[in-house]
């Protein structure tokens, strides 16, 4: 018996988990439907995958999936995701960013008790999470004190559009620091970027605590990511380089791969 489930964003990371799917690296599952917010878009992908075509939200869940994929937006996951959950259906999710606002948190993980279901965060465009994890647990067990943080360099041309935006930023000829402040500042400051950031900031110490700290580097192409998490004895360090956003649609892959198999790597 295959495991039903549907993506919500038929864009680039959308089609990457599609297109794994048909492609066989899910042979556990059957895609059943796909939803966006363009019509083309997940008529598209429904047509190159053989599923159905949802409209909405409510069409897709009643198609009956045991799991939704997001790879939409942080407004997508605000829209949807206890709507999911209370439907007793489990999220695996992309966006991240959507939980450094600590009360929509807790209203999903209540909305997930309700339902007896489950929201998987995928780990995007970075990892090491276990890791990060089995600190701050170690800091609780122990009640050490723990500093946790990210570091970016990104192109300068990854900041356009954002309030950071400086014309200057193209022409300098060393790195520039953008932004420091908590991950719950920068998703604020750069809604559409910092999904990273936020979720080391749940794995560690949390959105108010966990330090971010964002560099403009001329000429750089794609994003390097150094996350650190530290108690009295015990450092880690997890740096991840990547010059495509697509590490983040297959991580929803691998993801998927992990749940449907008996032995599991986190």
């Amino acid at each position: 018996m295959k495991i039903r489930f549907g993506i919500v964003g038929c864009g680039f990371l959308g089609n990457i988990v599609a297109n794994a799917w048909k492609d066989g690296f899910l042979e556990d599952y059957e895609l059943v439907g796909v939803t966006s917010r363009s019509q083309e878009s997940r008529d598209k992908t429904a047509a190159e995958t053989g599923c159905r075509s949802c409209r909405d939200l409510a069409e897709l869940l009643s198609l009956e999936p045991e799991y939704i994929v997001e790879a939409a937006s942080v407004e997508a996951v605000r829209d949807m995701a206890c709507t999911v959950l209370e439907h007793g259906v489990s999220l695996v999710l992309l966006s991240i960013g959507a939980f450094a606002d600590a009360a929509f948190y807790g209203q999903v993980r209540d909305a997930a008790r309700r339902g007896c279901a489950k929201v998987h965060l995928a780990n995007g465009a970075i990892g090491g999470f276990d890791v990060l994890q089995t600190i701050t647990l170690m800091a609780q067990a122990g009640k050490l004190d723990e500093t946790a943080g990210i570091e970016t360099h990104t192109g300068a041309r990854g900041f356009r559009n954002t309030p950071v935006w400086a014309e200057h930023l193209l022409t300098d000829t060393e790195k520039t620091t953008v932004f420091t402040g908590s991950a719950k500042e920068a998703i604020a400051t750069f809604p559409r970027r910092v999904n990273v950031a936020v979720a080391t900031s749940l794995a560690t110490t949390g959105p108010d605590i966990t330090q971010v700290t964002m560099h403009s580097v001329p000429g750089w192409t794609g994003d390097d990511h150094c996350i650190t998490a530290e108690i009295d004895g015990v450092k880690a360090t997890v740096d991840i380089c990547s010059s495509t956003s697509a590490i983040a649609g297959w991580s929803a892959v691998a993801l998927l791969r992990n749940l449907a198999s008996p032995v599991c790597f986190y």
